[in-house]
């Protein structure tokens, strides 16, 4: 389901929910499950458990000046269900900034493996981030379809 500031595209997968957990949960394979080549590496290559947890990925994207570093908070944490983080930015004071952005993995299983939801939801971005960033999502909606394409290729 789509809305104005929030888009979710769902696809079934044919791996458990354990297996694709498992790879979401897995900052080094974060760059698998993207479409292109703007996620590098992961900065903190520990495991996410927990709501709370911070890890930090280098990125590249001509739009945002080129490479700089991602820092997420994990907002939702499920295990073998459902996943979330909230991409920002650290303060001098090392505390999170967050962009208003947030991605989120549903997983349910099902007959042929699990149905996977991926959501974009940028409704929390302030109005002078979208300012300066100029268009929000950077990307078009099927970017999100690409993104189930990849992940299913890296649970293969």
């Amino acid at each position: 389901m789509s809305t104005d500031e929030r888009w979710a595209v769902t696809r079934t997968i044919a791996a458990p929910p354990a297996t694709i957990f498992a790879l979401l949960a897995d900052p080094k394979r974060h760059r698998d499950t993207e479409p292109n080549d703007w996620v590098l590496d992961a900065v903190d290559t520990a495991p996410l458990t927990e709501t709370g947890q911070m890890f930090a990925v280098n990125m590249f994207m001509d739009k945002a000046g080129g490479h700089y570093v991602m820092h997420n908070v994990v907002t939702e944490f499920v295990p073998d269900r459902t996943i979330a983080w909230l991409p920002g930015q650290l303060t001098d004071a090392g505390d999170h900034d967050p962009g208003g952005w947030v991605w989120r993995y549903d997983l349910v299983p099902s007959a042929a493996g699990t149905d996977v939801t991926i959501t974009y939801d940028w409704s929390g971005t302030p109005q002078s981030l979208r300012d300066e960033i100029g268009r929000l999502p950077p990307f078009p909606e099927s970017f999100l379809g690409q993104s189930l394409d990849a992940l299913e290729r890296a649970v293969r």
